[in-house]
């Protein structure tokens, strides 16, 4: 049998059903039709679900379901997100509008009959709402807050302190916890030692970390195998591989001292989840979060630093340390070079070895800004 070339619908096996509601019983069709196809290009269930809480929070905005849909819905909607009492911020409002631009794509697109279907049913078919001159553009590469930077050497050195004396505190005093606040100071040094993101670092099990042929000097922590990696274009996690540095080598004895002595504290077994709560369970990104801020605040860092500072801050040194930029971009996992860059914001110590080096190398000597002509 030839295809029919007006496209299909998942309402084409329906054509003579009449729901009690009909305007709710399309929508959900839509939705769900739209759920499929994302799902046959290999998108991970967390980024549809998320993609259709978008477009269910636009048509509860509009009061109104898409073949009713105007641009100028799309600009209350965008005037609205930043107008509330937390903005959203640039990057946020241009991810909404992607989000219902691909909707009314796919409601508008040929290969389906979403377009005759409602004028045969509602009088009236979907259009695309988002256009060049109602969403917003990319002007620029970063758009997060200013405040948010890299920690200074000072400032993550002060860090660790806070959270090393934390665990000595609790030991002087004999109370409980003090297990606990060694793992909590380990993890921090080890998404700092390694650039990790919050998830990578606590979906880490022990079998992750392994020895590196090029650098036996680290023995069994010479690598970190990152099997959560952000993934793209709402794919699945990325897996990617990241060495140990000789300037951060520090960790390896942190780790050792956490999986030897203290891990075994928690849980008999020797794998399973690197980073465990006292009840035998993976720690979870919201204490990560808590935990970073209590020992920030306690270390009088400003507030508007989290725990993403530290990946930041790997970035950075990497960078100052004179590592190639195609190495830093490996180890953080980045899809391209610019997103790196985004994330480099070398301090003032680095800059000005750059300047000496090239007082030096056009006027020559040590005192080479004392001997211009």
């Amino acid at each position: 049998m030839a295809q029919d070339p007006r496209g299909v619908s998942p309402l084409r096996q329906l054509r003579n059903v009449r729901a009690l509601d009909e305007g709710r019983f399309v929508f959900e069709a839509m939705l769900s039709g739209w759920a499929d196809q994302q799902s046959s290009r290999g998108l991970a269930e967390r980024t549809i679900g998320s993609r259709e809480l978008v477009i269910r929070r636009f048509e509860e905005f509009a009061g109104r379901y898409p073949w009713e849909w105007s641009p100028g819905d799309l600009e209350d909607y965008t005037t609205q997100a930043k107008s509330r009492q937390r903005p959203a911020t640039p990057s946020t409002i241009r991810g909404y509008h992607s989000i219902i631009r691909l909707f009314c794509d796919y409601l508008t697109g040929p290969r389906y009959r979403w377009v005759a279907d409602c004028e045969e049913r509602f009088g009236s078919a979907p259009q695309q709402v988002c256009h060049e001159w109602n969403t917003l553009a990319h002007l620029v590469d970063y758009e997060g807050r200013p405040q948010r930077r890299a920690l200074t050497y000072d400032e993550i050195e002060q860090f660790f302190t806070v959270a090393d004396r934390r665990v000595e505190t609790i030991l002087q005093r004999g109370r409980k916890g003090a297990l606990a606040a060694l793992r909590d100071s380990q993890i921090f040094k080890m998404i700092y030692a390694y650039g990790l993101r919050r998830a990578e670092a606590v979906g880490l099990d022990v079998a992750d970390l392994r020895p590196n042929g090029v650098a036996p000097r680290f023995g069994r922590f010479g690598a970190v195998d990152v099997r959560w990696g952000k993934g793209a274009q709402g794919s699945g996690p990325r897996r990617r591989s990241v060495l140990t540095i000789p300037e951060l080598d520090w960790i390896t004895e942190g780790l050792a001292q956490w999986i030897d002595h203290a891990r075994p504290r928690f849980t008999a077994g020797s794998a399973g989840p690197l980073w465990l709560t006292e009840r035998g369970t993976r720690v979870s990104l919201r204490y990560i979060d808590l935990r970073f801020a209590q020992l920030r605040d306690e270390a009088e860092l400003p507030s508007e630093l989290s725990v993403h500072a530290l990946r930041h801050t790997y970035v950075t040194n990497l960078i100052e340390w004179g590592y190639a930029e195609k190495f830093v971009q490996d180890q953080v996992g980045h899809a391209y070079a610019s997103t790196t860059a985004i994330y480099t914001s070398v301090g003032d110590d680095f800059k000005n070895r750059m300047i000496n080096r090239a007082l030096s190398r056009i006027y020559g000597g040590p005192h080479a800004e004392d001997s211009r002509p």
